[in-house]
């Protein structure tokens, strides 16, 4: 199902955002030609070193900055639990709980312009 709702959206041109582990919603999702929906998009999501960190890496399904960058995203990041926000046209992603306010302000700015 949210897979679906990810698909619909981004193919109708409507904003698209997950912060911190929401990405991990999007490796399973294509464009409306086939290819991976990050692929050659900027994108971040919760860093390989801060899932580390907390010493969760044996309990996700897959480690999502090493999942985005095979899947052909252009992954970037700030220093662990710092805030980073990527914008690629209306596909909004944060990199961890601290990139929330500024996902949303992203977001929203979108949504004004």
């Amino acid at each position: 199902v949210l897979k679906a709702a990810i698909e619909t959206m981004y193919s109708s041109d409507k904003i698209v955002s997950a912060v911190c582990h929401g990405p991990v919603s999007l490796p399973q999702c294509n464009k409306p030609d086939g290819t991976p929906l990050v692929k050659d998009k900027v994108v971040t999501g919760f860093k390989d070193s801060e899932e580390l960190a907390v010493q969760l890496e044996k309990l996700v399904p897959f480690m999502l900055e090493t999942k985005l960058k095979e899947l052909g995203g252009k992954y970037e990041s700030a220093d662990d639990w710092n805030s980073k926000v990527c914008v690629d046209g209306k596909l909004v992603t944060g990199q961890n709980p601290q990139s929330s306010e500024a996902c949303a302000a992203a977001v929203i700015g979108i949504l004004s312009a």
